[in-house]
């Protein structure tokens, strides 16, 4: 599948605050959430179904992917 990418309507957290080493969502029309890495517009595209995006952001947010979490950064 091919997602032309150049006129999604990116955007980035607002705890970013500039930085460039963000990521970036933007909704498809389709209703998946495409995310993509800020430092490389061109580069790989994640796109998940609602219900994908729905449980990875809750596994963010319950700190599922911290480093600790994950037993690295000790």
């Amino acid at each position: 599948m091919f997602i032309d990418t150049t006129t999604l309507p990116w955007r980035k957290s607002r705890s970013c605050q500039g930085s460039s080493g963000c990521v970036e969502v933007a909704p498809l029309a389709d209703g998946n959430v495409a995310l993509r890495d800020s430092k490389t517009d061109d580069g790989p595209v994640l796109v998940f179904t609602p219900e994908e995006w729905d449980a990875f952001t809750a596994g963010v947010r319950g700190g599922e992917f911290d480093l600790t979490a994950l037993g690295a950064g000790r």
